[in-house]
């Protein structure tokens, strides 16, 4: 195993270093990166890249899950709890959807797309200045910094055990009673 470069290790040391919101808003922005990077590669580059978002935002999700959520529960609005949870949950399904398959299935830029929006809608409730999520807990004085340190000791952890063992199916918090068919699409319009 190659030695840990200086920028890698300094890396590490800043995140564990992070309040929660600054490790939750870096995750977001390397994660916008990786969209952006998905959207310019080619066929080749793209499976990687759809691989490294899906790590990506399995890890995210599962330390605010685990950590984050169930901190600020009580400090920020419910209806914005719940949409996220249920955010999490949409993505998580083209999370399956992207790792079952490849660039050269039907839909997949599609999936990675529509994935990329719901992203972005979910940061953005997260980080509304005044009224977001991030904006509640810290004006309820919620302990950042010791989030902070667990998350980012849970994200090491994460990261680690799906490097090692692959990326798990995804679990759904909100998602349970749906019956799905799984069909095609319609080849032409019905005359």
């Amino acid at each position: 195993m190659a030695p840990q470069s200086k920028k890698t290790s300094a890396k590490k040391s800043a995140e564990s270093e992070m309040d929660a919101v600054a490790l939750l808003k870096a995750d977001h922005r390397a994660v916008e990166d990786m969209f952006a990077s998905y959207e310019k590669a080619r066929a080749p580059k793209k499976q990687e890249l759809a691989k490294k978002i899906c790590l990506e935002l399995t890890v995210h999700s599962l330390i605010e899950e685990e950590i984050f959520y169930p901190a600020v529960k009580g400090d920020v609005e419910e209806d914005l709890l719940d949409e996220a949870y249920v955010e999490h949950d949409g993505a998580k399904v083209l999370i399956a959807e992207l790792l079952a398959g490849s660039p050269d299935d039907d839909f997949y830029d599609a999936k990675v797309k529509v994935l990329s929006e719901m992203i972005k809608h979910h940061v953005k409730e997260e980080e509304k200045r005044a009224e977001g999520m991030f904006a509640q807990a810290r004006d309820a004085g919620v302990d950042m910094e010791d989030l902070g340190r667990r998350m980012s000791a849970r994200k090491k952890e994460l990261k680690a055990e799906f490097k090692a063992s692959g990326i798990p199916d995804p679990v759904t918090r909100t998602m349970h009673d749906a019956k799905i068919v799984t069909g095609e699409p319609f080849a032409e319009a019905a005359e």
